[in-house]
């Protein structure tokens, strides 16, 4: 492992706060835009260079296209007619009036379309997995408020809003279930009949021999029992979807904001009955994801079906309220968990029970078990534990289904393994970052008791320089005088791990009907020379024209302006998985790699020909093929555009073993458990006696994401990410009334954090290269997210630790703090 530390660290302060805020930001050596930085107008590897993003000259100058920004002729707009009721029977639909107000073309509803279900499997038992069907549009019974009954297409999305209010439905109201605790009681009414006790996954994947006896005898038990609230991922650009026939092709073209194409395109054709060959979908530029846009949504496919039945353009685009109130959401969890602890302070078991509110229906394709098999297959995390038991449930709910949201139960079994931590050193008298030093993972490989096979990974050094960062700059001292003068401060931490580059054998585990994990790419040079890379990845954000770029120049030793990504259309890959699991650069990346390796090798058998040697004897260099064994001048070098110009357009000048044209391809899979990035966060919060507001003052993350190929590209992640953890912990919530009512119907309701709630972040980058794929890459993605709520929660519970009362619920609200503070 190379272990990359700051070259320095400013001590300035911002005056004004009363604490002596730090204003320093941490880089390894040669970090963008600094000194010895890498920059693009340097000679040598790309990888591992802040090159300028390739994107950002069109997004950043209003050139981007958006599926707002796409049309076609005779564009129709849609609407959805959505249900006002939480849990009912739908009495009577009448669309008549509908149909008759001006400027509406059609309204269709499920009987009109006659659409096939979205349905989500995992091949498990009955007793572990209960089987829903989502239809497009729902048919008799609605199981949420929005849920949609009808789509309405007219001329101009204003008489499409004003023909959803001529909408006439009646309902047969039933008693709505809106906790995951009023579904599990006796007796509760069932969301769907087939769910006995509204249970859709229960699982118990350990139960180690014995386990009873490991409590029976510790030294010390401790638990924690937390909660957290349902959230939204809140993309910058909504959903949306531009769908129209195209009668040369015979295809049924979808645009759509998707993380994963090929998988709308196979739901697609089975809900509308068509060939997948007859579905296109391509997906613009795309304003965010993290995870919401990477399962199939019931609207892109009533689009679609409009669209088809009436051979018109038809687009959709969501607004925030129904974004809100009707789209995918995650997060509500319920944890109840027990630690045993040596008096030593080793741990010495796990047990857990882990419920997850999933809202009405599965998701497509990872079911309502994406978050409770998270959790409970990787709850021990970073920790030695050598004794584990885990129940996980996902329970089905009157609420809008969920969906995988950045980290996926990770900033949630994280926080709890941490609020574990904290709680078992006050009891046992011991240092907090002390008990996870003497409880980290530091022989690698590392075969946890949950089956998993940790890489190599730098816990302990990212704890040891995340501590050292914060003492150094001197806020234990601060928050010792700030106790003193009656101020209330606090600092927490967060060690975790994060699984990435989940190939098929880990995705298989889950069991699920349809199994990601590999992806394919071909990279393609033309006549001139330039390369084009097809990706069967999907960015939303994450760079890849740069990333994947800068892989395949780096491979053939071409300039990053001769390399053009291409992604995000089902016609140009023949399936890939798209993004999500940090699996970009380490799952997609690698294929770019390898296929860029096999034009390389057929550049060299080009030139190796022309000179009649083996063309092991020959070598890239520089945009040219060249001998190893003579100098350039006694062997003038061979320019790729010459002999991409004999590929193409000599065909009988080429050796019999070489196809014309100069293309490759290849594939990349991930047999064994994927990959371990790792961090360790460190927070310093202060609360306002008055008012319980919590002030973060400072963040620090020390990261291990490999090897890092844009470091710009990964700051800008963990950044992002981290701001996002901070709104879960702090402000992001969406509740529900007795009536199945969601609180939240835009952003008056809804708090987000702006820049001004955001702390300083300093970020210091350690890098253990993975051996296990192409690019030595780990996922970078969800790391931000994974950390931040556990240690804004700890660094809160250290400022309240006089009081003798500590929180386990997110978000932690001003009012949650001020009756700590004040004993209510």
């Amino acid at each position: 492992m190379t272990a990359r530390t700051p070259e320095e660290r400013h001590d300035g302060h911002r005056g004004g706060d009363g604490y002596g805020v730090p204003d320093g930001h941490g880089h390894r050596p040669g970090a963008a835009g600094h000194p010895g930085g890498p920059h693009s107008d340097k000679p040598g590897p790309l990888i591992g260079r802040s090159v300028p993003r390739k994107e950002d000259p069109r997004l950043l100058t209003g050139r981007g296209r958006f599926v707002d920004d796409l049309t076609e002729p005779g564009v129709l707009h849609a609407q959805f007619v959505r249900s006002t009721v939480a849990h009912g029977e739908v009495t009577a639909l009448d669309l008549d009036a509908v149909r008759r107000v001006p400027g509406v073309v059609a309204a269709f509803d499920a009987t009109d379309l006659g659409l096939g279900d979205i349905t989500a499997r995992l091949h498990r038992p009955p007793e572990e997995f209960t089987e829903t069907a989502m239809p497009v549009l729902a048919r008799r019974r609605v199981r949420y408020i929005g849920e949609p009954l009808a789509v309405v297409v007219a001329r101009d999305p204003y008489a499409a809003e004003d023909g959803l209010e001529a909408a006439r439905v009646a309902y047969d109201e039933r008693e709505p279930v809106v906790s995951e605790a009023a579904a599990l009681t006796d007796g509760a009414p069932l969301v769907h009949e087939a769910a006995a006790r509204n249970t859709l996954v229960d699982v118990a994947p350990f139960a180690t021999e014995g386990i009873d006896d490991v409590f029976a005898a510790a030294h010390r038990v401790v638990r924690v029992e937390a909660r957290t609230g349902r959230q939204n991922a809140l993309p910058l650009e909504t959903r949306g979807a531009l769908a129209h026939w195209d009668d040369r092709a015979e295809q049924l073209v979808l645009q759509t904001c998707t993380q994963v194409p090929h998988q709308v395109r196979t739901v697609a054709a089975g809900c509308l009955g068509l060939d997948e060959r007859a579905v296109r979908v391509v997906v613009p530029d795309m304003g965010g994801g993290f995870g919401l846009k990477c399962v199939v949504g019931r609207e892109e496919i009533a689009t679609a079906a409009a669209a088809l039945r009436l051979r018109r353009p038809v687009k959709w685009i969501e607004d925030r309220k129904d974004a809100l109130t009707a789209s995918f959401l995650a997060r509500e969890q319920h944890y109840d968990v027990r630690a045993a602890f040596a008096a030593d302070g080793r741990i010495l078991g796990l047990d857990a029970d882990i419920v997850c509110d999933m809202g009405a229906y599965s998701c497509y394709p990872f079911t309502a078990g994406i978050e409770p098999l998270m959790a409970a297959a990787e709850l021990p995390g970073v920790y030695r534990v050598p004794a584990y038991r885990v129940r996980g449930r996902a329970v089905t709910t009157n609420k809008a289904p969920s969906a995988p949201y950045r980290g996926v139960s990770r900033p949630q079994y994280v926080m709890v393994m941490e609020r574990l931590f904290e709680r078992a050193a006050r009891e046992l008298g011991v240092d907090a970052v002390e008990l996870r030093r003497r409880n980290l993972i530091t022989d690698f490989p590392y075969t946890g008791i949950n089956g998993i096979t940790y890489d190599p990974g730098s816990y302990r050094e990212s704890l040891d320089l995340c501590e050292r960062t914060l003492r150094e700059e001197g806020w234990y001292e601060r928050r010792d005088a700030a106790a003193a003068a009656g101020r209330r401060l606090g600092i927490g931490y967060a060690c975790f791990n994060e699984r990435t580059g989940y190939g098929s054998a880990a995705f298989a585990q889950r069991r699920m009907d349809m199994v990601p994990g590999y992806d394919l790419a071909e990279v393609r040079m033309d006549p001139g020379g330039a390369v084009s890379v097809t990706t069967g990845t999907m960015s939303h954000g994450q760079s890849h024209e740069t990333t994947l770029a800068q892989i395949a120049a780096d491979v053939l030793g071409l300039d990053l302006a001769k390399v053009k990504l291409h992604q995000g259309d089902t016609d140009r890959v023949p399936y890939g998985w798209g993004t999500f699991a940090s699996r970009s650069v380490t799952i997609g990346g690698s294929a770019v790699r390898l296929a860029a390796e096999r034009l390389g090798e057929k550049l060299r058998r080009l030139a190796a020909a022309r000179w009649d040697v083996p063309w092991e004897e020959t070598e890239l260099h520089r945009g040219t093929v060249r001998r190893r064994d003579v100098r350039d001048t006694e062997v003038p070098a061979v320019p790729y555009a010459e002999l991409a110009a004999l590929a193409h357009f000599r065909a009988h000048l080429l050796p019999k073993d070489l196809e014309p044209g100069l293309t490759a391809t290849a594939s990349f899979d991930v047999f064994h458990d994927g990959t371990f990035s790792n961090a360790t966060h460190g927070v310093v919060a202060a609360l306002d006696e008055d008012t319980g507001g919590i002030t973060l003052l400072r963040y620090v993350c020390v990261e291990d994401c490999g090897v890092a190929i844009n470091p710009q590209v990964v700051e800008g992640q963990c950044r992002g990410g981290i701001a996002q953890g901070i709104a879960g912990a702090l402000f992001e919530q969406i509740t529900y009334d007795e009536r199945g009512e969601p609180s939240a119907t835009g952003f008056l309701d809804y708090k987000v954090p702006t820049a001004q709630e955001i702390p300083d972040i300093t970020l210091f980058h350690l890098e253990t290269p993975c051996a296990s794929n192409a690019t030595g890459a780990k996922g970078v993605g969800e790391g931000g997210t994974i950390g931040a709520p556990a240690a804004v929660l700890n660094a809160v519970n250290d400022a309240l630790r006089a009081t003798g009362t500590e929180l386990d619920t997110l978000p932690v609200t001003p009012e949650a703090v001020h009756r700590a503070l004040h004993g209510a």
